[in-house]
């Protein structure tokens, strides 16, 4: 495995994925992905995981405190301040903890997402909206992938 990658090679390979479909728990680059297999997918082609590292048996709509406790277990927290391109965000649409994207750099400013996503049927990148309006992302955490300069 690698030991250490920048964040511009986290954010360009995560662009990589986009327009890969939107499939529950598939972890093909170009045929299916979702948001903990983009992830994941990043990670093993950077050699920042293993390439048998995988999480699996989750659900449609999952378990949120799961995907915090995985990203406890093997990226570190940092604080909304000090999110980085390249790093990672969960965030939330309603009560629960539910989706995960890779922070990069909006070309208007401020933060985009990199993310798959059921809405749109595939891996996008959007705006990072987090904030309290009805249709914005409720911030919840945010990781840094190990062996990141």
């Amino acid at each position: 495995m690698k030991t250490t990658v920048t964040r511009e090679q986290i954010v360009a390979e995560a662009r990589e994925w986009v327009g890969t479909p939107y499939r529950h728990q598939a972890r093909i680059k170009g045929l299916g992905v979702d948001c903990v297999g983009l992830l994941i997918g990043v990670a093993r082609k950077l050699g920042l995981v293993a390439p048998a590292f995988d999480v699996q048996g989750y659900t449609r709509r999952p378990d949120g405190w799961t995907l915090i406790e995985e990203c406890e277990r093997h990226m570190t927290r940092v604080d909304r301040e000090a999110m980085e391109e390249g790093d990672g965000v969960i965030v939330r649409f309603d009560a629960e903890p539910q989706h995960f994207g890779f922070i990069a750099p909006y070309r208007h400013g401020g933060w985009s997402m990199i993310h798959a996503t059921g809405k749109y049927g595939c891996v996008v990148e959007t705006r990072l909206l987090l904030g309290a309006q009805p249709l914005a992302m409720k911030f919840v955490a945010a990781y840094r992938l190990p062996g990141i300069l």
